[in-house]
């Protein structure tokens, strides 16, 4: 087979994945595909156990990354664990709904939803706005976080995959 569909197979993936992070989609796993996927159609002679082991351990602590965070700062700018779960949810449920907006309305979705969900749940345990403010205000500072996090997790995982892709 030539090596120039498995080598685009990886730079479509790599670019793609880079670009679905900060919507808040799943970019690491499609980065994760295109490594295995270049290992596949290579006959894995350059992708082995260890590299595929590795991208996928750095994929699952992006996802890890991304959770603590965004309850972190929820409860590091005074909101309850309840304010967290609330950034969490909304944060979803934000991001589901703005997926009809192109490109952008899933991360301004996932942003406000954030917000919303942390700064309700907070003001219905504490009843105080600005303490529910300040919970809310946490939450978007753990999303913008997490998703610098992810994209650098994200370059490690470009990186990865181009170098074994170059021994091959």
């Amino acid at each position: 087979m030539s090596h120039a569909l498995p080598a685009l197979l990886l730079g479509v993936c790599t670019i793609l994945g880079l670009a679905l992070v900060p919507l808040g989609l799943p970019g690491l796993w499609v980065m994760v595909a295109g490594v295995v996927g270049y290992g596949w159609l290579t006959d894995f002679r350059s992708v082995g156990v260890a590299t595929i082991a590795v991208v996928l351990g750095l994929a699952f602590l992006g996802e890890i990354v991304e959770a603590w965070l965004g309850f972190r700062f929820a409860r590091t700018f005074g909101g309850s664990r309840r304010s967290a779960w609330g950034a969490l949810a909304g944060g979803i449920v934000g991001a589901v709904m703005g997926v009809p907006v192109p490109i952008i309305g899933s991360v301004i979705g996932a942003f406000l939803g954030s917000f919303t969900g942390a700064a309700l749940l907070e003001f219905s345990l504490s009843r105080t706005p600005g303490t529910a403010v300040r919970a809310g205000w946490g939450a978007v500072v753990g999303r913008a976080t997490a998703a610098a996090a992810k994209i650098a997790l994200g370059i490690v995982i470009a990186v990865l995959g181009t170098f074994a892709a170059l021994r091959d």
